[in-house]
């Protein structure tokens, strides 16, 4: 009989919570899967939004995990220089079938030194910052490089999850997933990518992005000339 699948998410002050919960909701949806909710302590974190969020496990108490998720958020800027959580990325991917991430966790995988020759994906706000880390950013929901699954922005997490179900077990599990979460997107407005949204909504959010963008590429700019 083959053992449950263990798969593990960080939690983390100020992670985008959605990046997090959109694929929680999928994983917990995997008969018999062991769902782990990772930080340095048991104790309650902050997300990006009024949510707080509590781990279920430490870094030092995790099993070794079949998956392991890096969600992203504004606290991904301290993550890239934290070497405790990247020490415990790198030793958690030496076993894991996968090695994954949504938004911009993908750039704490770089950190880590675990995207290197990948291709990845990321939020679009922060390919600049991935390709840092010698990955080739790729512009997709969903970017699947051998073992490497990335999720694009925020809601991408949903189609990353499902997509990795696909893989783990099979597409039939995946799309029942799918149905019973009834993930069928029709969003009101075609402004969900700087692609298609309208140029003064994208010039709008450039703008108001453009101080954190600004402390994301120093802070990973620092990590990278330590992993380089």
């Amino acid at each position: 009989m083959s053992q449950p699948l263990q798969i593990g998410l960080l939690v983390f002050p100020r992670v985008t919570q959605l990046d997090l919960t959109g694929p929680v909701q999928v994983f917990s949806s995997v008969p018999g899967a062991n769902v782990h909710l990772i930080w340095k302590r048991i104790e309650p974190v902050p997300s990006d939004s009024v949510l707080t969020l509590t781990p279920t496990t430490t870094y030092a108490e995790c099993p070794q995990l079949d998956v392991i998720c890096v969600p992203g958020g504004f606290g991904t800027d301290d993550l890239v220089n934290d070497e405790e959580t990247l020490a415990f990325l790198r030793k958690q991917a030496g076993g894991a079938k996968f090695v994954t991430s949504v938004c911009t966790g993908s750039l704490v995988l770089g950190a880590a030194g675990l995207l290197k020759g990948y291709r990845a994906t990321t939020h679009w706000s922060a390919m600049e910052a991935l390709g840092l880390y010698g990955a080739t950013p790729t512009k997709s929901r969903v970017c699947i490089d051998r073992n490497r699954a990335t999720g694009g922005g925020v809601t991408a997490g949903i189609d990353f999850a499902l997509t990795l179900v696909s893989l783990l077990v099979n597409r039939t599990l995946a799309e029942a997933i799918q149905l019973r979460l009834e993930y069928n997107p029709a969003p009101p407005f075609n402004a969900g990518s700087p692609d298609t949204a309208p140029a003064e909504v994208v010039a709008l959010m450039k703008e108001k992005i453009a101080a954190s963008q600004a402390r994301r590429m120093e802070a990973n700019k620092r990590a990278a000339a330590r992993v380089m």
